[in-house]
């Protein structure tokens, strides 16, 4: 362990080989003499009820990372972070490139469908279009106009004479 480390209670630091810290889950470290010398499952420090873990060689990297020098923690989690980026930067080229190709492949696709569909549209006959049936807005031109639109109403559009009427 790199950092210095030192006993929360009586402030000894592991320089004697025999002698083992532990690590209480509430955040805070102790010799085992001074371990010994407080209540069982309790911190001595913050009084909260606790577990411990013996520091050594062993135990998990999380915990040894609490001790490591933090220009030393840097390194090693700059290399890891790194690692990650070039994992996932890769990933995302290799995504691109699949959705690239399948792009290329619906245009071209695309493409063929309107080929076809010109031809098709060129081989057809022209189809003859068929009056619209009058809406009941349009005016229908061969129906007799009322007086009120028209001044010639009198004439009979049947007829080329003028009514009998005007004569």
């Amino acid at each position: 362990m790199a950092a210095p480390a030192f006993c929360n209670s009586c402030l000894a630091e592991p320089r004697n080989p025999t002698l083992r810290f532990c690590l209480t889950s509430c955040g805070h470290v102790f010799c085992e003499v001074c371990l010994q010398k407080g209540k069982k499952d309790e911190c001595s420090v913050c009084r909260s009820a606790c577990r411990t873990l013996v520091l050594s060689k062993e135990v998990s990297p999380d915990i040894q990372s609490l001790f490591m020098q933090v220009d030393g923690l840097c390194k090693k989690y700059s290399k890891e972070i790194s690692q990650v980026s070039e994992f996932q930067e890769k990933y995302r080229k290799r995504l691109l490139t699949h959705h690239k190709q399948k792009i290329a492949k619906l245009e071209e696709s695309l493409k063929k469908v309107t080929q076809q569909m010109q031809q098709i549209q060129c081989m057809k006959p022209p189809e003859k279009t068929t009056p619209l049936p009058f809406s009941s807005t349009s005016r229908n031109p061969f129906s007799i106009p009322s007086r009120k639109q028209n001044a010639y109403s009198s004439y009979s559009l049947h007829s080329s004479r003028p009514s009998t009427s005007e004569t």
